[in-house]
């Protein structure tokens, strides 16, 4: 079965570093490389984020557009570009234009909601999504726990998807993480509004044995598997690593036992292309 890693990162963050660090991944090229061969991940979509100085993350100085600031890896790659809220100015807006007009790769744009603390329907992000709607693109929105101590949930939560996908009803937005924890109420946004999805990324964090721990622990499985079985449509939902804090094999593994192995197909490959439009 071919895959698509559709929520990864590669980009010089020290957080990311230290996440690999943990989870005893190899975060270089050569290392993501031998781990998507080793599992057939044909393509992944990245999301874009910078820091001006090291730990700085969630950076407001980051400029607009955030991109993956490493080399790509050796197969077809997505870039989600990464937007902060706090540098979004004409002359960022221009520079993501340009972007969009001048590479193949863009995918979409990553909201980073929660580690900034700004509403995902705060005016600032209308000329985001504006052009999103304009080109095409799907808009990918962190939901629910924050990697990073200084995130506010109250602007990750998944049920402010809402209002946005009514707003801009031909955008395709992604709810990422599952919202957790917020997971019913990620998927009752999949469920209601027909351009929502939610992606199953960064549902472990850590080394092999937390992956483990997801696929065999029945109160861990079952909590994500619950809204998903209620949800009851898997062409809405794409499979993700939120690598470098996972390694690729045993997360694929876990994954697996959330999802009907009628729906394998949908979830880990069609649906990516289906939704981001690119990796193939």
């Amino acid at each position: 079965m071919k895959i698509i890693d559709a929520h990864m990162h590669f980009s010089n963050i020290q957080a990311l570093r230290q996440g690999a660090v943990d989870s005893r991944v190899d975060y270089s090229v050569a290392g993501l490389a031998k781990e998507y061969m080793e599992s057939r991940v044909v393509g992944c979509i990245c999301m874009g984020i910078t820091e001006t100085a090291p730990g700085l993350t969630p950076d407001k100085l980051a400029q607009t557009p955030m991109d993956a600031d490493l080399a790509a890896p050796p197969l077809p790659m997505g870039v989600c570009l990464g937007i902060n809220p706090h540098c979004l100015n004409k002359g960022a807006l221009d520079k993501t234009r340009e972007a969009i007009a001048v590479r193949s790769d863009i995918a979409g744009f990553k909201i980073y909601a929660g580690y900034y603390h700004v509403d995902i329907n705060d005016p600032v992000y209308t000329s985001v999504y504006r052009l999103a709607s304009e080109h095409n693109l799907a808009v990918a929105i962190h939901s629910g726990e924050t990697y990073f101590k200084g995130g506010l949930l109250e602007y990750s939560r998944p049920l402010h998807v809402d209002k946005l996908a009514y707003a801009f009803p031909d955008m395709r937005i992604v709810i990422c993480h599952l919202g957790f924890p917020w997971v019913m109420e990620a998927c009752e946004m999949a469920t209601k509004n027909p351009n929502v999805y939610v992606d199953i990324s960064g549902l472990a964090v850590g080394s092999a044995a937390e992956c483990d721990l997801m696929r065999t622990e029945p109160l861990i499985r079952d909590y994500f598997r619950q809204g998903l079985v209620f949800m009851n449509d898997y062409e809405k939902v794409i499979f993700g690593t939120d690598w470098p804090l996972i390694p690729v094999a045993p997360y694929i593994e876990a994954c697996k036992a959330l999802i009907p192995q009628t729906a394998w197909e949908d979830v880990f490959y069609n649906n990516a292309l289906r939704v981001y439009g690119t990796a193939n």
